[in-house]
């Protein structure tokens, strides 16, 4: 597990005098190719509901900044601050077509994360698992490598295009399919816990967690097909708190925040 977080330098560092040792700040992405995931919640931040303009620019103002360190940057967005398939406002209706209206709402996600990562300057394509020629590419594997190859940041859009399959299992396919050397899940805590910290006050933080302990102790990190298709394929999952900014370039450069999830 270690190799994925790279540890400031403390131990092996030349010696100084007490109170006077100084650490090492890692600014060298330990990345070539990530994934990022974001819910939809995020883009919507206090309101609830829709895309929260400032919220975006900043996750756009963030994620300029890591692109700039040569990194490639793939992200697949939910759909959950529009619409849910499982939600109660989908209870009556056929899943399938509950399931449908939540992909498009991944859509106009990743249209307005697209508009405000280019008003940073970042070149930006969307790619949708459903067909809409007018407003994106279709998602084809070869094109999407090579506009990340280009310094392209790539959004994913349109989960897997199939139902009864969530933007989870689409963010771990999809790094699979562009093989991208992590998963980095942003959400709203610091990490993966045994119980909700904010229900939980001593809910235990797991700093590092295997596939298989993810799965037998029922944890809401992804669901559990994204997770077995990690675990099927070594695929790392670094869950980290999305709010506390500059976290994102933290994660890439090395520092020990956040959980991972490996073999």
């Amino acid at each position: 597990m270690a190799p994925f977080f790279v540890r400031l330098c403390g131990r092996d560092a030349p010696r100084q005098p007490a109170g006077r040792r100084r650490y090492k700040i890692m600014t060298t992405p330990v990345f070539k190719r990530i994934l990022l995931k974001l819910s939809g919640e995020a883009l919507a931040a206090n309101q609830g509901f829709g895309v929260d303009p400032f919220r975006i620019h900043e996750i756009a103002a963030e994620l300029a900044d890591v692109h700039s360190l040569g990194i490639q940057i793939a992200i697949v967005v939910g759909g959950g601050n529009f619409f849910r398939g499982v939600t109660k406002q989908a209870k009556e209706m056929d899943r399938v077509s509950a399931d449908h209206m939540g992909m498009l709402a991944t859509v106009i996600n990743a249209l307005a994360l697209q508009d405000a990562l280019e008003k940073q300057g970042v070149f930006t394509r969307v790619q949708s698992a459903i067909e809409m020629n007018q407003v994106a590419e279709p998602f084809i594997r070869r094109r999407a490598i090579r506009h990340l190859e280009k310094g392209r940041v790539v959004i994913f859009a349109g989960g897997t295009g199939n139902p009864y399959f969530s933007t989870d299992t689409a963010a771990s396919l999809r790094a699979m399919e562009i093989k991208a050397d992590v998963i980095m899940k942003a959400t709203k805590v610091d990490g993966i816990y045994d119980a909700d910290p904010v229900l939980v006050k001593d809910a235990k933080k797991f700093t590092e967690i295997t596939y298989m302990d993810v799965l037998k102790k029922g944890l809401k990190v992804m669901d559990s097909t994204a997770i077995s298709l990690c675990k099927d394929n070594n695929l790392p999952i670094i869950v980290f708190n999305l709010n506390q900014r500059g976290n994102i370039r933290k994660v890439v450069t090395g520092e020990k925040i956040g959980s991972l999830v490996s073999a």
